[in-house]
């Protein structure tokens, strides 16, 4: 008997996870292939869905892994409750699951609506809050699809597929379901290429800093947003809004923040002694990933000085995404580059959390009104309230206001009428390249 147990103990570590009592990994494989050999010879369909919890990181991070354990052990509770009992649900590791529905249908006809079916079940049970140790948490799944027919496809390409298809989900906001097709694949080998050549861009020096112009309430140009643009040897002139978002999700995004603030600085130093560009502050946009480094202070003070440049004329623009997960550390960094006569300005104001008990702790010197509201500030009444909302508090709290997008006299109009004291957008111009913005400057100096 003894023995027995032993064997028994034995064959449970090999084929289960210890934590949520589920089939592991081992298991799961070997029951797909069944499953797979099965739908072969009855000509039947199945499923295989790969469940990642979307914030789970965040949970451990903050609570301990003690909580995170006790959320997944949940997960697979209710993940358990979902299914029928010749479906496998199994922990793959981690935070991630997988379900197989096995003979789900005889038909392709009703495949996809039944595989959705259950799918939408599991999310709605995954996405309900959570009770640990007397806390309600929230945490979100997403889910990706495959379907299998027989044995076409291999196991670990039909894993692939599912885990393709988990990638779309979270690429389209989370807490959703995608199902796999061919495109996917293809888009994955698009981007394998583009981070390949975000590395040469890096390396090559093929971005280019554009300025667009900001001005005072006089028409006075009083400095410039720095923007970027990829000049790609094959694709030409790439957006940012082409670029940027996918140099964040793949972790070079710090790398490109960093080589925009050298040449921004670099351009300061060589204006230093030039008129009327002596006096012109650049403000410089800083991803989160970049301000959350640890090293963030030393690596911007070593790059003004590195340049030679005078670090009151560089304003770093911050969202407020960027600045609510550790609010103490990010008024001490910003203390401590603000004491070295750097500026701050808070971008896309309105937009995020706008909480005002933090925005009065932090050391910031403007709030950038986001075109979101801008463009529509001569329409909507609503807009226009939240936007004199806007200049009125910032004036209260002793800070400047610059208002982004604005394109028409109506909206410049309106805006000076707040007492808004700082405009940018294409009323006044476009994004220029070094060459047009020392062109556009001259001939506005010549002009006022």
């Amino acid at each position: 008997m003894e023995s027995i147990g032993r064997c028994l103990t034995i064959n449970r570590l090999a084929y289960y996870d210890p934590l949520t009592q589920l089939p592991n990994r081992r298991l799961m494989m070997d029951r797909l292939r069944q499953a797979m050999a099965a739908s072969q010879r009855n000509d039947s369909y199945g499923a295989l869905l790969f469940i990642d919890m979307d914030n789970f990181k965040e949970l451990n991070e903050t609570q301990g892994h003690d909580a995170g354990d006790k959320l997944l052990v949940n997960v697979g509770n209710r993940l358990m409750s979902c299914v029928r009992t010749g479906d496998t649900v199994a922990r793959m590791g981690g935070d991630e699951f997988v379900v197989m529905l096995a003979n789900l249908v005889d038909t392709d006809v009703d495949l996809v609506p039944r595989a959705e079916s259950v799918a939408e079940k599991v999310l709605f049970m995954l996405n309900q809050p959570y009770l640990i140790d007397g806390r309600e948490y929230l945490c979100t799944a997403s889910i990706g699809i495959t379907l299998f027919h027989g044995e076409q496809q291999s196991t670990e390409e039909l894993l692939k597929h599912t885990d393709l298809a988990l990638y779309q989900a979270k690429n389209s906001g989370r807490a959703t379901l995608r199902f796999f097709d061919a495109s996917m694949q293809q888009a994955l080998e698009a981007r394998t290429q583009l981070k390949t050549d975000l590395r040469c861009a890096l390396q090559e020096a093929q971005f280019q800093l554009y300025f667009q112009p900001q001005m005072d309430a006089s028409g006075r140009c009083v400095g410039a947003e720095v923007l970027l643009r990829w000049q790609h040897p094959l694709r030409g002139l790439i957006q940012p809004n082409d670029f940027i978002p996918f140099a964040e999700e793949c972790g070079l995004i710090a790398l490109i923040d960093y080589w925009v603030l050298g040449e921004a600085c670099q351009q300061l130093s060589a204006w230093s002694t030039q008129d009327p560009f002596a006096g012109v502050r650049l403000a410089v946009n800083i991803s989160a990933s970049a301000f959350m480094r640890a090293s963030f202070v030393e690596d911007v003070l070593a790059i003004i000085k590195a340049r030679g440049c005078d670090p009151r004329q560089i304003k770093l623009e911050l969202t407020e995404t960027s600045l609510v997960h550790n609010i103490n550390e990010a008024i001490g960094k910003m203390n401590r580059l603000k004491s070295a006569g750097i500026k701050f300005s808070l971008d896309d104001f309105g937009t995020g959390y706008s909480s005002l008990s933090y925005l009065r702790q932090l050391p910031i010197q403007q709030l950038k009104i986001d075109r979101a509201f801008v463009r529509n500030v001569t329409t909507e009444s609503g807009d226009a309230v939240i936007v004199r909302t806007m200049v009125g508090m910032a004036q209260n709290l002793g800070l400047d206001v610059i208002a982004e997008g604005v394109e028409t006299e109506a909206q410049l109009s309106l805006l000076k009428s707040y007492g808004c004291p700082g405009y940018q957008g294409y009323l006044f111009s476009k994004p220029l390249n070094l060459e047009g913005f020392v062109c556009w400057v001259n001939d506005a100096q010549q002009q006022h």
